[in-house]
């Protein structure tokens, strides 16, 4: 072989070294890109690490549930109120002689901590929602006021909704369907307001979520969506449409969801969440949990009419607005959007014009929900007037036209040819 062609033997240890520094190189470029994926979350922010506060702890609650429900100590240990020395003691130990409690383990306990015990440290939160939506009048909504004990039935109707419609009787639907099917339909998000057997009103954990009782999920507006859905009251699926939720789809997993109550600016949230409008302290406007405080219009109504003090709930709503929107644009939409509402409450007093003739002849029959034009009568205000009225004040067009103008005038339509059958065959019948 010629000896210009042979592989220098000196070469060899040079290339090796420079293939084992190379790989030594792309091994190292790996595992810092594997530490940075791991401190940044998908999202792309800082993952905050999270603090067990019970990891130590020699609590005989922890230390027995850690084996039979790890996953709540788990749960509870990363939350605040574990964090601020909050024992499970301070929820569910209650005296042997207390309503709901039971024998556990040498001591007495209620499996749900009742508003009640909230309320120990949560006075103020307690006593807005005492006075909200949220509060008796969703669980009267169901199942009628008669049933309420005197304190209770007082202060329902000393709730604005309370007073706006005192209804004495069960919702005829509910009492329809009956006990078997209830619970897992109205009674599901309605109980939200239900008595407890301490006296207390209500479960909080509807909406902040046991053990862990995240900001950020009682933030999101997905915890809304289990109660908010569907076609009487649809506000998860218009706030889906809507510029808000769009810009909570597509830029909320920027947004500062653990920010302290309270503080809130346009900084931690650009576009609003349902909390944000109706709850949460946000600008100048303070926290609040009673979900009608900023708000107008009694709009679940078949007639929608002003709520008591709606201009000061204006203005503190509008104080939200004012946040992110200039006067003139937040002025010109309550302009418009008063206008709407009061449109759509004419169409509601034409189907009791229309239905007029009928209960004053007598031709309906005293049971509810029994031949179709109850149904079409009761769905043009109950599904589609109140999502008309929804789909306005939240911006969803789509809700406010097809799921909401259209179909009321749809059924007025089928409301006008039913009445004027009825009509036609009473005075044929009476030879008329």
């Amino acid at each position: 072989m010629n000896q210009g062609t042979e592989p220098s033997n000196s070469s060899t240890p040079r290339i090796l070294i420079f293939g084992l520094v190379a790989v030594i190189i792309v091994l190292g470029l790996g595992l810092i890109a594997i530490v940075i994926a791991q401190a940044v979350s998908p999202t792309g922010t800082e993952q905050v690490e999270r603090v067990d506060a019970l990891a130590n702890s020699n609590n005989d609650c922890v230390v027995c549930h850690r084996n039979t429900t790890p996953g709540i100590v788990d749960q509870y240990g990363h939350s605040t109120m574990a964090g601020a020395g909050v024992k499970c003691q301070d929820c569910h130990e209650v005296a042997a002689d207390y309503p709901d409690a039971v024998e556990h383990h040498g001591t007495y306990v209620i499996g749900s901590p009742t508003t009640a015990m909230c309320e120990t440290c949560h006075q103020q939160e307690v006593a807005q929602y005492y006075q909200s939506r949220h509060s008796l009048p969703a669980y009267v909504a169901v199942a009628g006021s008669t049933e309420l004990s005197s304190d209770h039935l007082a202060m329902y109707e000393a709730i604005p909704e309370g007073s706006f419609a005192p209804d004495k009787s069960r919702n005829a639907i509910a009492a329809m369907e009956g006990p078997d099917m209830t619970p897992f339909t109205c009674e599901s998000c309605h109980d939200i307001g239900a008595p407890a057997a301490d006296g207390s009103v209500g479960q909080c954990q509807k909406c902040h979520l046991r053990h862990e009782f995240s900001l950020e999920q009682a933030r999101k507006p997905e915890t809304c969506n289990a109660c908010h859905i569907g076609p009487d009251h649809p506000q998860w699926e218009i706030y889906q449409e809507s510029p808000h939720g769009i810009a909570y789809a597509t830029m909320g997993h920027t947004w500062n969801w653990e920010a302290e109550a309270g503080t809130l600016e346009v900084s931690d949230f650009p576009a609003p969440t349902c909390a944000l409008c109706h709850m949460s302290g946000f600008g100048a406007q303070g926290t609040t949990h009673d979900v009608g405080d900023r708000l107008t219009w009694y709009l679940f109504a078949p007639i929608s009419e002003r709520r008591p003090v709606w201009q000061d709930n204006m203005v503190r709503m509008q104080g939200v607005c004012l946040e992110c929107h200039n006067s003139e644009f937040v002025d010109d939409f309550y302009t418009a959007a008063d206008k709407a509402t009061e449109r759509v409450n004419e169409w509601v007093v034409q189907s009791d014009e229309m239905m007029a003739p009928l209960k004053e002849q007598g031709l309906l029959t005293p049971a509810p929900f029994d031949e179709p034009i109850d149904f079409t009568y009761f769905e043009l205000w109950h599904h589609w007037g109140r999502t008309a009225k929804f789909g306005v004040w939240m911006q969803g067009p789509d809700y406010s036209q097809w799921h909401g103008a259209y179909e009321v005038l749809s059924d007025l339509a089928d409301l006008q040819e039913m009445v004027d059958q009825k009509l036609d065959a009473a005075a044929e019948s009476t030879g008329q």
